[in-house]
């Protein structure tokens, strides 16, 4: 298992997105995916993306305008 971080901070819609749907086809399951984004629109996106896609999302936090999210890759 691996672990990976992608810092989507600056990006607006849906450039966090496509930068994880991007690096989760390069994955395998079990590994997980930190996403961190200061965009308003990323609770929503996260969320729906990776209900869309079968994975999991292990947490989702906010601290100060940015988004944390942890995904296991299923």
């Amino acid at each position: 298992m691996a672990d990976f971080t992608i810092d989507a901070q600056g990006l607006s819609c849906p450039m966090p997105i496509v930068k994880l749907a991007k690096q989760a086809k390069e994955l395998t399951a079990g590994d997980t995916v930190t996403v961190l984004s200061d965009d308003p629109g990323f609770e929503p996106d996260i969320a729906a993306w990776v209900e869309v896609q079968g994975h999991t999302l292990v947490s989702l936090t906010e601290a100060d305008g940015v988004w944390t999210a942890t995904i296991e890759i299923t």
